[in-house]
């Protein structure tokens, strides 16, 4: 019998998990749901780690993309399984969610069992080639004299959305937000020059600044991102206490058990100090992580917090 088929028999109590735990240990298949497309952040993470925690748990390891809704259907197909193998990997914004949207019908924080944090990264703000701004100082001052400008985002309740209304907040200047339906317009048009500013991740962005088809103003989190140590943050630069960690972390479906949730956290762990994964993780500006299941409740908790103050300070409804 495989470690984790012994953990899970030992581990789950009685009830609907118990039946659905041993039923699991016999198929021994782990569900990675991404409640995004193939090719996102999450996928991509879930992907990169499935081999690792494959071979440490001794069962096999499928990658669930289930989009929709701004990740609502595939985190409401979580909340409700009775599946004790099935997880998800989600990006921190999914807290907000609520805030956004009437038609959640799961709770954010309390209908999932945290597992560990994967990853942080960083976003940054950028400008296009044109605007005459290379540093904050100079982009507060063109904000200023450029009344009645505007920034984009590939939607509402996105890193980007929530990145720029918090800056707006933490420096006193006035962008209207323009929502599009994903990334990609979004970045076609702020390169065409149609769109003059918005937040994307830091990846993104330093190629597209070294062939000069933009200017990076400054990183969201309060570090430097160490494999972009040129880059300087926006807090050095004198934005008070602003950070924005566009971290993503791993969940499973309500109650399970602490044996269990134990071994998860221990296999993608074990992933995320392999050096393949480390690599290729690298590539994609990821700064792998991982922490207590305790420690990652607190975090989505106080993402909680900040993000629900910065939507009802910006008046921000619910659709």
């Amino acid at each position: 019998m495989n470690l984790l088929r012994r953990m899970i028999l030992k581990g789950i109590g009685a009830g609907g998990l118990a039946v659905a735990g041993a039923a699991w240990a016999e198929q021994k298949m782990i569900r990675m749901v991404v409640p995004l497309t193939p090719g996102t952040t999450p996928d991509t993470i879930a992907r990169a780690i499935g081999p690792v925690v494959q071979s440490r748990l001794g069962a096999s390891f499928v990658v669930d993309n289930r989009p929709g809704a701004s990740g609502m259907i595939g985190m409401s197909y979580v909340a409700k399984s009775t599946d004790p193998g099935t997880l998800m990997i989600v990006p921190a914004t999914t807290v907000t969610l609520p805030m956004f949207y009437k038609s959640v019908d799961f709770d954010v924080i309390n209908s999932f069992t945290p597992i560990t944090q994967v990853s942080s990264t960083s976003f940054v703000l950028v400008v296009h080639k044109d605007v005459p701004a290379g540093n904050l100082r100079e982009f507060v001052a063109w904000t200023k004299a450029a009344k009645g400008s505007f920034y984009a985002s590939p939607g509402d309740g996105t890193h980007h959305h929530l990145c720029m209304e918090l800056l707006k907040q933490s420096l006193g200047i006035s962008l209207e937000h323009i929502p599009y339906k994903g990334s990609a317009g979004a970045f076609n048009d702020l390169l065409g020059g149609q769109v003059p500013t918005m937040f994307m991740p830091i990846q993104v962005a330093e190629p597209l600044q070294h062939a000069g088809r933009l200017k990076i103003i400054g990183g969201s989190l309060r570090y430097r991102h160490p494999g972009f140590p040129n880059i300087p943050t926006l807090q050095e630069q004198g934005a008070q206490n602003y950070h924005v960690d566009p971290w993503y972390a791993v969940w499973g479906p309500p109650k399970l058990p602490a044996a269990l949730v134990e071994q998860y956290r221990a296999a993608i762990a074990a992933a995320l100090n392999d050096p393949a994964v480390k690599e290729s993780m690298g590539k994609q500006g990821l700064i792998l992580k991982s922490n207590k299941p305790e420690e990652l409740l607190a975090m989505a908790k106080a993402e909680s917090l900040l993000w629900g103050r910065v939507v009802r300070e910006s008046n921000i409804k619910p659709q």
